[in-house]
């Protein structure tokens, strides 16, 4: 409960007596939270509450000559998947007094604008992008005109080099999918994968290509691109093959679904006829019906650590590479396979 007075608002002296730190405590607990111990920032977080204080950005940026605004670039504001990202961003920066400007990338450049000319419109002093396909050639112009700029890659990532990505350990989970299935006795597996040019896709290949070297098995694939059309397309090829395989490694839960549908309408069922893996762990993946086996990609850790990164300078860390552990959730579309293992 925030403490009311009819003086005046609360202040950050107010805040530190609460806390009992210093006021530098305090500005360095709404600047740069990783650089104040977490009983100190707590202590400075819960004093905020309880004080109502609030940050007055307008002073500050005349003070400071920023904007305290960081703008997140997104592939697609209508995927599911960056809402726990976007979360995790904002629990790192809102206590550290930054404004987040999120935009679509397709929409910048569709609208004739480049990188550079729209990071400047918003006076954005960082930037957390979450799209792999940014064009090589805007990065580069970008990093001619700003080299200095804070930028962090998270999820995906660029092959551009002057950018600190923050990604998930994607083969591994590609390795686990893929080594699960077997372990059920599945031989006859078909990954379908993301879009041909996608840094995820070349990732959960590679995954899979090393589990199957390690296990003795042919890799098969169906081009894909994380959505639900790639899913349902999918399931007619499948449909059609003389060899239908008894387990289907999807790239991503959104391909997983399309499939599962697609394949009911085609008589087949899941896990019955063919066990699915997916990619992600969305929300609805566990009342999804089957509910789905998938790989859970730690998505607030993913935005929480790509906003620390920031903060600590990502200007400064160019070349780090901070790997966020997967792990394997089983449900019910995976079961064990009902044809005989060859010796």
């Amino acid at each position: 409960m925030s403490l009311k007075t009819n003086q005046k608002a609360a202040t950050v002296q107010d805040v530190a007596r609460h806390a009992n730190v210093s006021t530098a405590t305090v500005s360095r607990t709404l600047s740069a939270p990783d650089s104040v111990s977490a009983k100190k920032r707590q202590a400075v977080l819960d004093a905020i509450e309880a004080t109502g204080y609030r940050v007055n950005r307008a002073a500050r940026s005349l003070r400071t000559q920023r904007s305290n605004n960081i703008l997140v670039l997104l592939p697609n504001l209508g995927n599911p998947f960056f809402s726990l990202v976007l979360q995790g961003i904002v629990d790192v920066l809102t206590p550290a007094g930054q404004s987040l400007v999120v935009a679509e990338t397709r929409q910048i450049y569709s609208a004739g604008d480049d990188l550079f000319s729209y990071y400047r419109a918003q006076r954005a002093d960082g930037m957390i992008i979450l799209d792999g396909g940014v064009p090589a050639e805007s990065l580069n112009r970008f990093l001619a005109s700003q080299p200095d700029a804070n930028i962090v890659f998270a999820c995906e990532w660029t092959n551009v080099d002057g950018f600190p990505s923050v990604r998930s350990s994607n083969e591994d989970g590609a390795i686990l999918a893929i080594q699960h299935l077997y372990d059920a006795g599945h031989r006859n597996i078909i990954q379908i994968t993301g879009p041909k040019d996608n840094v995820l896709t070349h990732a959960r290949i590679a995954g899979h290509e090393t589990a199957c070297k390690k296990l003795g098995l042919e890799p098969h694939y169906i081009e894909g691109d994380f959505s639900l059309e790639a899913g349902l397309q999918a399931a007619k090829q499948i449909k059609a093959m003389s060899d239908i395989p008894t387990a289907i490694f999807c790239a991503s839960d959104v391909i997983a679904f399309g499939l599962i549908s697609g394949l009911a309408r085609c008589g087949i069922h899941v896990p019955e006829d063919i066990s699915v893996i997916g990619f992600d762990d969305l929300e609805f993946s566990e009342h999804f019906v089957p509910p789905l086996t998938t790989i859970r990609q730690d998505r607030v850790a993913l935005g929480t650590t790509a906003a620390q990164v920031l903060l600590r300078g990502g200007a400064s860390k160019a070349d780090l590479v901070e790997m966020i552990p997967v792990r394997l959730i089983e449900r019910s579309s995976t079961q064990r396979a009902k044809t005989k293992i060859p010796a």
